[in-house]
């Protein structure tokens, strides 16, 4: 049983070693000449434009259950007319980042994760190497600087479009008036609660595509090959991703806010 516990950790510390290795080899390999520009438009229509809708989707819904539950929590203790505020913070500081990230992972760092498997398991990977093409440059780091571009972006939208979803539940529905909840809304949020947000944004772009993308990579140690091991990858990645965006969530807001 020890030895079973030992053998265990030894790989968890090897895995993540790997993938703090894997990361600093992406991140470093941003800056090395030619840039990538073709590359890392194509990835930022992926996994900024293309996740647009979704992202206005879950933003008006999740404002609106937040404006409709606010309200009816509030008006117990006399304080509906805060609901601009409750509504506004909590999206900016916190479900905004948390649910953009979870929400793009979902759908484009899963495919990262099956592309890249998919890759490894075909030989392309080792293919790019024996054409003396660095495959984490080619593959990880343009995908990198598309996400922590897009993840701040999407992360904005779903706000703004958040806030107007509290106001349709909060003013439109239960009849809070509009100059109200806007002036609140105005008056409550700070540039420190923006900054917080886009710190979060930042952090999950750069660990969910990571995770995703180291996922993918390295399928062969973790779930061997063949299709059954994509799909593995590819839930593990998503997992792995969303655990990590709530721990992540946690550290950045006990030395942030």
């Amino acid at each position: 049983m020890i030895e079973k516990f030992g053998e265990k950790t030894i790989n968890l510390l090897k895995s993540f070693g790997r993938i703090i290795l894997f990361c600093f080899s992406g991140v470093t390999n941003i800056f090395t000449l030619p840039f990538q520009f073709a590359k890392i438009i194509e990835h930022m229509w992926f996994i900024g434009t293309k996740s647009i809708f979704v992202i206005i989707l879950t933003g008006l819904f999740t404002g609106m259950v937040l404006g409709l539950q606010g309200y009816y929590s509030l008006v117990k203790v006399g304080s509906e007319a805060a609901l601009g505020a409750a509504v506004s913070l909590t999206l900016i500081s916190e479900l905004g980042p948390v649910f953009t990230a979870i929400m793009v992972t979902a759908r484009a760092g899963s495919s990262m994760a099956a592309e890249i498997g998919v890759m490894r398991i075909s030989e392309q990977i080792d293919a790019l190497k024996t054409m003396h093409i660095n495959p984490v440059r080619f593959l990880f780091s343009p995908r990198i600087i598309a996400a922590a571009i897009s993840f701040p972006l999407l992360t904005a939208l779903f706000d703004v479009v958040g806030i107007f979803g509290g106001f349709i539940s909060g003013s439109m529905m239960l009849g809070i008036n509009k100059h109200v909840y806007m002036d609140t809304v105005i008056q409550s949020v700070k540039i420190h609660d923006i900054n917080v947000g886009f710190y979060k944004a930042f952090a999950f772009a750069l660990v969910t595509t990571t995770i995703c993308c180291y996922r993918g990579y390295y399928t062969h140690l973790y779930s061997g090959f063949g299709a059954r091991g994509v799909s593995l990858s590819t839930t593990n990645a998503v997992v792995h991703s969303c655990i990590a965006i709530f721990i992540f969530d946690y550290i950045i807001t006990f030395f942030w806010v």
